[in-house]
């Protein structure tokens, strides 16, 4: 499948370091995308990417991004779009470790933080990229999450922002539809890569919460990476071209 090799520019991937961020990029350059990658603290994540697009002939460069820091946030995305030669896609992957619990035990402060980092994170991202995005014609996929549809206990300080990035993808659709550019998101259910992994490894979900979980998915099985990166791949590519302002919800039928 050759979804990108005649785009100009190149797919940016925020948070590409992580498993769902690094699934999303490596199916782009295996489509035919260069790649501008971004990670917060694990640069040697990328090497593999790297590798693998110089020896396919295509190019990605990397940075390290704060996406809290606008002023940051705008120069990586000039320098991504003057070295690669615009951008054509923009993947909105990042986002911190988010703990299980319930709202009545969130601290407000905490509760701010989160907002702050996934919610304006993902607006400094948009609005540093959207004049690239109406040159190329290109698109927006945020990676959202499932749980707007189906509230899952204990996931509030997940939920809450993710539902805010959702409305402002639904208004960039809305309003950058006259200059060529779509926006959509993905939401993943519960997966074996990405924050479910590592939910699992850091005890907040356990044997039993993992098989009620398990029991709530028609499919009573979880999803892997490769099934979100299919999807945003899908969104991203002149095949969704007339999709804009939707979100695909990829969970087994947890959501149904």
């Amino acid at each position: 499948m050759d979804d990108f090799s005649h785009r100009a520019g190149a797919a940016l991937v925020l948070g590409a370091s992580g498993g769902l961020g690094g699934a999303c990029a490596r199916m782009l350059l295996e489509r035919g995308s260069d790649l501008a990658l971004t990670y917060y603290r694990s640069p040697g994540a990328l090497d593999g990417l790297r590798s693998a697009a110089a020896a396919g002939g295509r190019r990605a460069a990397t940075w390290q991004l704060d996406l809290a820091d606008s002023a940051r946030t705008g120069e990586v995305v000039a320098q991504a779009a003057e070295q690669l030669g615009g951008i054509h896609t923009l993947i909105y992957a990042a986002g911190p470790h988010v703990p299980m619990r319930h709202l009545s035990k969130v601290e407000p402060a905490d509760f701010r933080s989160q907002i702050l980092d996934d919610v304006s994170g993902f607006f400094n991202a948009v609005h540093a990229v959207l004049p690239h995005l109406r040159a190329s014609k290109g698109s927006i996929v945020a990676i959202t999450t499932a749980g707007t549809a189906r509230f899952p206990v204990r996931d509030g300080m997940s939920i809450a922002p993710k539902g805010a990035v959702e409305a402002l993808v639904r208004g960039i659709a809305a309003e950058e539809g006259r200059f060529g550019v779509r926006a959509n998101c993905v939401g993943p259910g519960m997966t074996t890569d990405g924050m479910a992994d590592r939910l699992i490894a850091s005890g907040d979900l356990d044997d039993h919460a993992l098989e009620v979980t398990r029991n709530n998915i028609p499919l009573r099985r979880f999803g892997d990476a490769q099934d979100i990166a299919e999807a945003v791949c899908f969104l991203a590519s002149d095949r969704a071209d007339f999709i804009s302002g939707q979100k695909l919800d990829i969970d087994g039928g947890y959501s149904v």
